[in-house]
């Protein structure tokens, strides 16, 4: 069965389910959480869900990068070495794998978020390198002028790879 080519909800009417935060993580107050999952990447590794909580403050755990969107409420965030930062609606953040973060809820707040997976080093390593050759190339590419040598001018002389031809001559070579 294939999947449609993009998946949609109005966040603010999805019914959430009860999401319990780890006892071990809340510092004070009793905070309710709840949550619902609504989509999720073809290859597995990002996911977008709804997530509300009441009054409360607790530590939270990140084990991937998290983006979060405040569609209601309001919440005060601190991380370690990060300065508190109060989120209302509209305002968004980005978690990042690995940390931890304290959230004071006043009120409520409901949020959406999309969580990414981490990948192991052995996929993210040759991943990065290839985008950050690929980047280099494209600075490359729009530095060098396109030049076509002079003898590509005469008829019959084809035009594929005059560009390479035309970037090597750019250079000097």
């Amino acid at each position: 069965m294939s999947r449609p080519p993009f998946s949609a909800a109005s966040l603010a009417d999805l019914d959430l389910d009860a999401a319990p935060i780890r006892p071990e993580w809340v510092l004070e107050g009793r905070p309710v959480a709840r949550c619902r999952h609504w989509s999720d990447s073809t290859d597995g590794t990002t996911s977008a869900m709804v997530w509300d909580c009441t009054a409360g403050t607790f530590r939270w755990y990140f084990g991937g990068d998290e983006i979060v969107h405040i569609i209601e409420g309001e919440v005060v965030v601190s991380g370690d070495g990060a300065p508190e930062r109060v989120l209302k609606p509209g305002d968004a953040a980005l978690f990042r794998a690995g940390t931890w973060a304290t959230w004071h809820v006043p009120h409520y707040v409901r949020k959406h978020a999309i969580c990414r997976d981490s990948l192991p080093a052995l996929v993210t390593l040759p991943l990065r390198t290839f985008r950050r050759a690929g980047r280099l190339v494209e600075r490359l590419r729009q530095r060098l002028p396109v030049r076509v040598p002079s003898y590509a001018m005469r008829a019959g002389v084809p035009l594929v790879g005059i560009g390479l031809l035309g970037a090597i001559g750019a250079l000097g070579f």
